[in-house]
């Protein structure tokens, strides 16, 4: 999330009015980290640019791209990649760890689909993606913000999700997944709301094929936790 002065995160900051989801915070880089920025990044890194990027030209390729919000350490994002060589892949991410972590996984995979943008979701996709030129758009397991006072800090809220489904393609989709489930509720509220989007099922959706279990969803999973997807078409 955006932060203001005091360091809390704040989802809108009425200092400059518009939506934010975050603001770079520094990180402590490991060695094989520092090593991946250093060497894959000047490839696999987009800059940010308050200009619409050519996708195909970010790619070397024409193809169907999806973006990503928050991919933590990449684990996940990898593992979509190359189950879907296809596909191009856009991560958007602020924290330099993960984005380190994602770049060595990217090395050591062989991952060419895969490109990482290291700046404020909102401010990319307000000001280089194109309206309509998602194929599709991930957010998994943001932060819950559980406590009732602090839930405004959640990512998906109204102004985000209208964005975003303002640049994703008629027919291209909308994936959220969180395992609190308040959080599931409010999500499939704003997602319900969205005009320009339809839900792919009655209320939640069965977790995609393509969307891997990671080992903190399998410990909760075996602690009797649920986890719930919600995968929404743009009409």
């Amino acid at each position: 999330m955006s932060e203001n002065k005091s360091g809390k995160p704040l989802f809108y900051d009425p200092t400059e009015h518009r939506i934010r989801s975050f603001v770079t915070r520094a990180g402590r880089l490991s060695t094989a980290q520092a090593r991946a920025i250093e060497e894959l990044g000047p490839r696999f890194c987009v800059p940010y640019d308050k200009a619409v990027v050519d996708l195909g030209q970010v790619f070397g390729r024409s193809a169907p791209t999806v973006l990503e919000i928050g991919f933590g350490m990449g684990e996940t994002s990898a593992k979509i990649a190359a189950g879907m060589p296809e596909k191009n892949f856009l991560g958007v991410e602020v924290h330099t760890p993960g984005v380190g972590s994602l770049l060595k996984l990217i090395g050591e995979q062989q991952l060419d689909n895969l490109r990482l943008v290291q700046h404020d979701a909102v401010e990319v996709l307000t000001n280089m993606i194109a309206p309509g030129s998602l194929a599709g758009a991930h957010v998994f397991f943001p932060d819950p913000w559980h406590k009732a006072r602090h839930n405004k800090r959640r990512l998906i809220q109204g102004p985000l999700v209208s964005l975003l489904a303002s640049r994703i393609a008629p027919g291209g989709y909308l994936h959220c997944a969180t395992d609190w489930q308040e959080y599931a509720e409010q999500m499939l509220e704003v997602l319900s709301a969205e005009p320009l989007l339809k839900n792919s099922a009655e209320t939640y959706a069965e977790r995609p094929d393509y969307r891997p279990v990671t080992k903190f969803e399998n410990r909760g999973l075996r602690l009797g936790h649920g986890v719930w997807d919600l995968v929404f078409t743009r009409v």
